[in-house]
């Protein structure tokens, strides 16, 4: 299992665009893919269940990745939250 803690610094959180970005991108990937906050996990390829994390800016939440591709898929995800969503 690969993880990394990371900080939202987007405006909006986790929230309608950066949301769907997030599961679009992690729906690339074969591993199983969940985000954590507080004692809550949810899988990370549900539109409904990101939403419904909560996460907004600020927001610490740890990015938990098992699977053939696992290293990518958590690097892949830090990178579109550390670029604040913006994909390059």
């Amino acid at each position: 299992m690969t993880s990394a803690s990371l900080t939202l610094q987007h405006e909006a959180g986790l929230h309608a665009r950066p949301a769907a970005l997030f599961v679009k991108l992690a729906s690339t990937f074969q591993s199983a893919i969940t985000l954590t906050l507080g004692a809550r996990t949810i899988n990370a390829k549900s539109i409904v269940q990101v939403l419904t994390l909560g996460a907004k800016q600020g927001t610490t939440v740890l990015l938990s990745a098992e699977g053939a591709d696992e290293v990518a898929a958590v690097a892949a995800l830090r990178q579109l939250v550390e670029n604040n969503f913006t994909q390059t």
